[in-house]
């Protein structure tokens, strides 16, 4: 039984992209390769209107590692995390997740090299990566993309639900491997 699941998983994504544009072209009458020159060309125009956002977001980052900014708050709340039995090797991560997703990955992976996968540290880190999403990034993306100025109560909405998913990815690996 085993098997047969994996070998329908292992197809499944090939037969769904050969047949959504075989039941367009077929049964919908859809020009496909037309359709999909044109919506390339779309693309090329959103991603040219998202790069002066992603610059933007990018040299933020790049100047709240380099001044030293991270270190300090992460040194101001590291005595906290320590009193409260929180490791505190994963708090970059909870300031790295909203930040940057490449970054955040890069930490987490150092954390499992250095702890291992099946450490509580590992298994924090690896929780908080499922549980939080790079809010900051997501905002400028999809906000610059389509011109939104005005964002309203999306940042605080989004960091909100990063410091929750946080927080509940640690307390609750604790609570089950602790």
């Amino acid at each position: 039984m085993y098997n047969i699941f994996t070998s329908l998983s292992a197809w499944m994504i090939p037969a769904i992209i050969v047949f959504i544009p075989l039941y367009a072209a077929l049964r919908r009458k859809v020009p496909v390769y037309e359709t999909f020159v044109e919506g390339a060309k779309d693309g090329f125009g959103t991603a040219i209107n998202i790069i002066p956002h992603l610059v933007g977001m990018m040299v933020a980052i790049s100047m709240f590692r380099s001044s030293g900014a991270l270190e300090l708050l992460l040194s101001t709340v590291r005595p906290l995390f320590d009193w409260v039995g929180i490791p505190s090797e994963v708090l970059p991560l909870g300031i790295l997740r909203p930040l940057t997703g490449a970054g955040s990955l890069a930490f987490t992976t150092d954390l499992i090299q250095n702890f291992g996968p099946d450490s509580m540290i590992g298994r924090i880190a690896s929780t908080i990566q499922g549980s939080t999403d790079t809010t900051l990034y997501v905002l400028t993306v999809y906000f610059g993309a389509i011109g939104i100025r005005k964002s309203r109560y999306a940042l605080k909405v989004g960091l909100f639900s990063d410091i929750v998913g946080f927080f509940a990815a640690i307390f609750i690996c604790l609570y089950i491997f602790g």
